[in-house]
Parts: C-alpha cells; structure tokens; sequence
C-alpha cells in the first residue's frame, strides 16, 4: 500500500488563533480601563461625601462664635467684623462661592487652616439676614429675618394689621456658608439658617 504524502499546512488556523488573542487582549484592556474608572469615581464620591460632612465643622464653629458673641457683646454684632467672617447684612447680590477669590479675604478658617484627618480644610462665613449694615435689628429703616414670639404660652403673634405687636423675645436669622477644600480638587459649600433668640 502506498502512503500519502502529509499535505502542507495552509496556517489559517495560526492567523484565527493571533485574531482571537488580539480580541481578548483588547477586550481585557478595555475591562480594565472600565474598572479602574468606576473605582476612580468610587473614589471621587466618598472625597465629596467627606467634604460635605466636614462642612458642619464650618456651622459648628460660627454657632460658637455667634453664641458667644451675643452673650458677650450683642452690640458688637450691628456692625461688620470681617476678621470673624462676620457680616451685619446679606450682600445685596450673592458671590460666586465656587470662586477662590470670594473667600480670600471675607471667610475664617477651621483650626487656623489645618486639614482634618481626611485632608480637607473647612472655612466659614456668616451674613445677618437683614438688609442694611451698621443698624440695629429693631430700626425701622433695617428688614431683618426676625421670628417674633409671645410673651405667654399659647399666645400666638400676628402681623395682622391692627393687632396688638407681640412682646416675646424676638428670634434674629443667621446665615452661614461654609466651604470645604478637599483632595482631588474637592469643594463642597453649604449653607444653613441659625435662628438666636436677641
């Protein structure tokens, strides 16, 4: 019996194998690249989140400063106290509090500039709600953010006209901003209404 001479390989099935390891090894690159982004931007919201939760830094310490104020030297709040980061009235155009500039010179700092634990450094800012600065609260010519209260539980105080003023003690309407500088370039503003019985 004769016996066949092997027949010469074509090689098809080398060039179908080096297109397919050049399809998975785009399809593991373009995985990867999808991985690594969904953990950078795990990553970029918990720095955001951090920076939200450190802005109460920022309230927490213009409650203080405000608290104290108030008992110490009421009088001392009818007018501006820049170096606090204290303003006797709100500006009559709200600044852009994503710009650098807006903080440069009218904020205070949380722990003298100091990041916290999680890098991120927190400023404050405080505006009285009302309109002029330098006036009492209770000029007639100053509109202030006022709660007004009874003297007497159950009384209540209406702006009626012709209803008898209420004589309680009055609530003033404080705002404050307050922003965080984080890593990544993270910025988070908040702003929060405290109410201080005069």
């Amino acid at each position: 019996m004769r016996s066949r001479s092997p027949q010469r390989q074509k090689g098809i099935v080398l060039m179908v194998a080096l297109i397919m390891l050049v399809a998975m090894s785009l399809a593991g690159v373009a995985l990867m690249r999808s991985v690594e982004t969904a953990v950078m931007v795990a990553g970029n919201f918990a720095f955001k989140e951090a920076a939200i939760q450190s802005t109460d830094q920022g309230v927490n310490a213009a409650a203080d400063w405000l608290l104290t104020a108030n008992k110490d030297a009421p009088m001392s709040l009818f007018d501006d106290n820049a170096a606090k980061g204290y303003y006797s009235s709100l500006p009559p155009t709200d600044p852009d509090f994503f710009a650098e500039d807006t903080w440069k010179t009218t904020s205070v700092s949380v722990n003298g500039g100091a990041a916290d634990a999680a890098g991120n450094k927190t400023r404050f800012m405080i505006h009285r709600m009302c309109t002029l600065p330098g006036l009492n609260w209770a000029d007639p010519d100053n509109d202030c953010a006022l709660q007004t209260t009874a003297a007497t539980e159950g009384e209540g105080a209406s702006k009626k006209p012709g209803a008898p003023p209420p004589n309680g003690t009055p609530i003033l309407y404080y705002r404050v901003t307050s922003r965080v500088d984080g890593p990544r370039n993270t910025v988070s503003i908040s702003q929060v209404s405290l109410a201080q019985k005069l």
